[in-house]
């Protein structure tokens, strides 16, 4: 087995727990809505939370989830056991529609991991790009939503398969090149949101920002404020499946003992987005101390793996087993 398909690669926990970060504020007021009714977030306000937050950082999580896939396939894991892997993630999503919010968005990524994640990566890298491509014009001209996170995946998993995932931590000239172009495109894109009124504008416009993001981000982290950034993101991004699901328990517990959700200003949806991660770092700073997998992540890989993993940091490691 190659090197790198053994490795964790760290800058992937900051994505994500930066991704994590940016759902939270754009989840707090359709989570914090007691009546059960999911609403979908105004994006084609000229306002800062339209422009930098909405429909920004859902594509960079679709995009993390298909590239955790293909990181797993690539290292040789059973496709059957990959498979057990997508339904455990169905039932646990299932459960957290039903029982806690109905905006839940991992019975999205479990469907689309079953139609077309897990069959693709029979496929050719050059087939799995394109199928990405063509899902992705399509799902933008008719449908758009959480059904956009079929064709992120599917560019997730090409990202891999074509070797970018593990070039990632060292190539900043393609890191420059990429956030340029994506920038680039971001202004009349953006612009575009502000100004027009075509439900086609705002998730091209979101998945522009999204790009810049994630390079600005990346480049961040090979800076002086690297380790600063690490510290903060990387434990929420390893703890993602618990930290995205204690968020809803987090704010349905402020939206009941408030009483009102639906007066919150954006002022109380950032102060209370920053008391949920600040509880979330916490949690998961001094959990990854003395455990290597956040408790519900411990929980999918045993029942995906079906046989209970070491979880304490100073048990034997289970080999090959540290990409996801």
């Amino acid at each position: 087995m190659r090197n790198e398909t053994s490795r964790r690669i760290g800058a992937l926990d900051v994505v994500r727990g930066f991704a994590l970060c940016g759902i939270l504020v754009a989840n707090v007021k359709p989570i914090s809505n007691l009546s059960g009714i999911v609403i979908a977030p105004d994006t084609r306000g000229q306002d800062l939370t339209g422009l930098l937050v909405y429909d920004r950082f859902f594509p960079i999580f679709a995009l993390m989830f298909g590239i955790g896939f293909a990181l797993m396939v690539r290292s040789g894991r059973d496709r059957v056991a990959l498979l057990r892997r997508l339904l455990v993630l169905l039932a646990i999503g299932l459960a957290h529609m039903f029982l806690l919010w109905r905006g839940d968005v991992l019975t999205y990524y479990a469907v689309f991991g079953l139609i077309a994640l897990l069959p693709s990566s029979w496929l050719p890298r050059w087939a799995v790009a394109v199928l990405a491509g063509v899902t992705g014009v399509v799902t933008l001209l008719f449908s758009g939503g959480y059904v956009l996170a079929l064709p992120l995946m599917l560019a997730g998993a090409a990202l891999v398969r074509y070797g970018v995932i593990d070039r990632i931590e060292t190539s900043v000239r393609g890191l420059w090149i990429t956030g340029l172009a994506f920038a680039a495109a971001t202004v009349p894109a953006v612009w575009a949101q502000v100004t027009l009124s075509s439900n086609l504008v705002f998730p091209v416009a979101g998945i522009l920002t999204a790009g810049v993001y994630v390079c600005a981000l990346l480049l961040l982290l090979r800076t002086p404020l690297g380790t600063l950034l690490r510290g903060f993101f990387a434990p929420l991004g390893r703890m993602a499946l618990t930290n995205y699901l204690g968020a809803t328990v987090l704010v349905l517990a402020a939206a009941h003992a408030h009483g009102h959700p639906e007066t919150w200003s954006w002022t109380a949806v950032l102060v209370l987005s920053a008391a949920v991660l600040a509880v979330q770092w916490a949690f998961s700073t001094l959990w990854l101390r003395h455990f290597r997998f956040g408790p519900l992540e411990w929980l999918w890989r045993w029942a995906t793996w079906l046989s209970r993993p070491s979880l304490r940091v100073d048990s034997h490691r289970e080999p090959g087993r540290t990409l996801a």
